[in-house]
């Protein structure tokens, strides 16, 4: 059946070849989906003549989406939405001004995305990004910047799935998660010199000129002109949240046929053995660039594979690292629907997440070095017991995460007005 699949591959490739052609010279517009047509038809003809494998990679992507994914990222998007519907982020966004501009060029609403982004987990910092792009609370410049260092892996799947449950040593995950974040972090600092020149970049916030009192009058300003009662505020807030997740439940899903496709098929075999062509010499183990070739699609069976390959320990957390940093094909295509009724442009996103997992991949080794963690610990398959209970148990600390984090960005914020504020009192009158 694979062989049939090859020939009819070579003769559609054959049989578009001149067109595909013709299109790219005279309709470069319709050129991206042209490829798509293409990529369709043949993914058509391969459910067909492998409807088992389809079955098992669906059945594969339902369960994690159903287990993890749903009732870990609904109660963090529902309070997104009231948080923005009810001012929230308008408030903070004034509030916190005086730290995110100066330090990662964003405006202040950045630093709620940053909070959310960070305590969550992929794609509601895209998200919520492309909210408030949509509210015009920054310009597309900065949206970028923000989208590109703000979507992060989840801290409890850093954690736990992956430390204790792959890997059945807790003390990886302060290498796994403390890479990852630095990474994104790192990147974050660099990109406040992205777009600078940018003409629609508003000038930095002054600080000193009763910023509580204006965060406190704009939140004010949008309670009076939010016009929907409260009870239609949290019904459209629960229902925008489970449109976006059902979303989320389809690319997971179909993602999750594609890479089992794609491993039975031998194509992720193919795409491994390349790299170990090119790192062979460096001494890279071949089952690390297999789990790594997976995890260009999909994180989760990237980093299970990762963990589970006979290599050194380093080699296996730098390939964790890297795979969580550029967070899969699948990932990318759910972040890509989330800005996609905006203005904001994928393509430095995506090269951000090509530059994250080099960082991630630098600090690991320092992280690796420093600490020296040592082997498993014990034997507990933390990953194989993740369903609704144990999730919705995780759940409470990311929420109770979260609001620390905002809690601790908010008293950032207002210390750094106190001391500007006595710093100016002392200049005026001494």
């Amino acid at each position: 059946m694979k062989y049939i699949f090859i020939v009819l591959l070579i003769l559609l490739c054959l049989f578009f070849k001149n067109k595909t052609k013709l299109i790219y010279t005279h309709h470069k517009d319709i050129f991206p989906k042209f490829l798509l047509s293409i990529g369709v038809i043949i993914f058509f003809f391969v459910m067909i003549t492998h409807p088992k494998i389809v079955f098992e990679g669906s059945s594969n992507g339902i369960s994690v989406w159903w287990n993890i994914v749903f009732p870990s990222l609904l109660p963090f998007y529902i309070i997104s939405e009231l948080l923005m519907s009810l001012g929230i982020v308008n408030f903070m966004g004034i509030l916190l001004e005086p730290i995110m501009r100066p330090v990662f060029n964003v405006p202040g609403a950045g630093s709620f995305v940053m909070a959310i982004g960070f305590t969550s987990g992929y794609p509601i910092g895209a998200m919520v990004t492309a909210r408030l792009r949509s509210d015009n609370l920054c310009t597309r410049i900065e949206a970028e910047r923000l989208i590109s260092f703000t979507n992060n892996s989840s801290p409890l799947f850093m954690l736990v799935a992956v430390a204790v449950g792959m890997f059945n040593n807790p003390a990886l995950g302060i290498i796994i998660a403390g890479a990852h974040y630095l990474g994104n972090i790192t990147l974050g600092l660099l990109l406040r010199f992205y777009g600078r020149n940018d003409i629609k970049n508003p000038s930095p916030c002054t600080v000193g000129k009763n910023i509580p009192r204006k965060a406190f009058q704009e939140l004010v300003s949008v309670l009076k002109k939010e016009q929907r009662p409260p009870g239609k505020i949290l019904s459209d807030a629960v229902k925008n949240s489970l449109i976006n997740l059902l979303n989320i439940g389809g690319f997971i899903i179909l993602f999750a046929v594609i890479i089992k496709l794609f491993t039975d098929l031998g194509f992720i075999t193919m795409l491994a053995q390349s790299f170990y062509k090119i790192l062979h010499p460096l001494g890279v183990n071949l089952d690390i660039l297999q789990a790594t070739a997976s995890g260009i699609f999909e994180m989760t069976m990237g980093t299970k594979l990762a963990s589970q390959a006979p290599a050194p320990l380093l080699q296996q957390l730098v390939a964790v690292g890297i795979i969580l940093a550029w967070s899969g094909l699948s990932i990318l295509a759910q972040s890509a629907s989330m800005i996609s009724h905006t203005d904001i442009r994928f393509g430095p996103f995506l090269i951000a997440r090509i530059f994250h997992a080099i960082f991630t991949g630098i600090y690991t080794v320092i992280l690796y070095y420093l600490l020296q963690p040592s082997a498993s610990v014990f034997k507990i398959n933390a990953y194989t017991q993740l369903n609704w209970i144990t999730t919705l148990n995780l759940v409470k600390t990311m929420i109770f995460i979260f609001f620390i984090a905002l809690i601790f960005i908010i008293t950032l914020s207002l210390l750094v007005y106190l001391v500007n504020y006595i710093f100016n009192f002392f200049i005026r009158y001494h």
